[in-house]
C-alpha cells in the first residue's frame, strides 16, 4: 500500500499519538472546563460507516484530501476493529486499521483506539482517548473529542448532513467551549 506510514498514523476519530494522563482528569468536580462525554453509549448501534464532515486540522491526516470515512466492526473479545480511510493527493485512497476498547461499563462513551501494532499495546501511550461528546438518539451524527479539545470530528453516516442537525451539533459544541473557527470541512465524494 502506498503511504504506509501515514496508513499508521491515519486516525478519524482516534488519538493515538496522545499519553492517557489528560487535564480533564485534574479537573475538580463539576468544573465547566472539563470536557463531558454524552451519559451512555450502545456499542452495537455505534458500529457501521462514518463519514467525516468536519474536524479539527491535526498532523496524522495531512495528506488527506478528502473522502474520510471510519468504518466500526464487533470483534469477538468485545473490542471493536476500527478502518480509518481517506483519498490522498492523486486520489488514491489509503487506510489505517485499528482497535479500540471501551473504559469503564458497557455503557461507557469514553474509549481508547490503538493504531499501533499489537505487541506495543501494554505501552499505555499508544492509546488514545476516543470520548463520544455529542450523539443524536438517532445515532446519525456525532461529535468525537478527548479530555483537552485538542481534536474534534464530526461524523455522521451519510456523506452529507442535515443544515438543521448540524447547526444545532455546532451550537452544542460551542457551548461546551469548543472553538469551531479551527473547524476544517471534510470533502466528500
Amino acid at each position: 500500500m502506498k503511504n504506509s506510514l501515514l496508513a499508521t498514523v491515519l486516525c478519524l476519530g482516534v488519538l493515538s499519538t496522545m499519553a492517557n494522563g489528560s487535564a480533564a482528569d485534574n479537573e475538580p468536580p463539576g468544573s465547566s472546563n472539563a470536557v463531558r462525554t454524552i451519559p451512555s453509549l450502545d456499542v452495537a448501534r455505534y458500529m457501521g460507516t462514518w463519514y467525516e464532515i468536519a474536524k479539527y486540522p491535526n498532523w496524522f491526516q495531512k495528506k488527506c484530501t478528502g473522502g474520510t470515512r471510519a468504518d466500526y466492526s464487533p470483534m469477538s473479545d468485545g473490542r471493536v476493529k476500527v478502518i480509518n480511510r481517506c483519498r490522498i493527493a492523486g486520489g488514491d485512497m489509503t487506510e489505517a486499521i485499528g482497535v479500540a476498547r471501551q473504559v469503564g461499563p458497557t455503557t461507557s462513551a469514553k474509549l481508547e483506539v490503538r493504531f499501533a501494532p499489537a505487541w506495543l499495546s501494554f505501552l499505555p501511550f499508544v492509546w488514545g482517548d476516543y470520548w463520544v461528546i455529542e450523539l443524536d438518539d438517532d445515532y446519525q451524527l456525532v461529535a468525537v473529542s478527548e479530555p483537552k479539545r485538542e481534536y474534534l470530528w464530526i461524523l455522521s453516516r451519510t456523506p452529507k448532513v442535515d443544515p438543521v442537525s448540524y447547526s444545532a451539533l455546532l451550537t452544542k459544541l460551542r457551548q461546551k467551549a469548543f472553538d469551531l473557527h479551527k473547524l476544517e470541512v471534510t470533502q466528500q465524494d
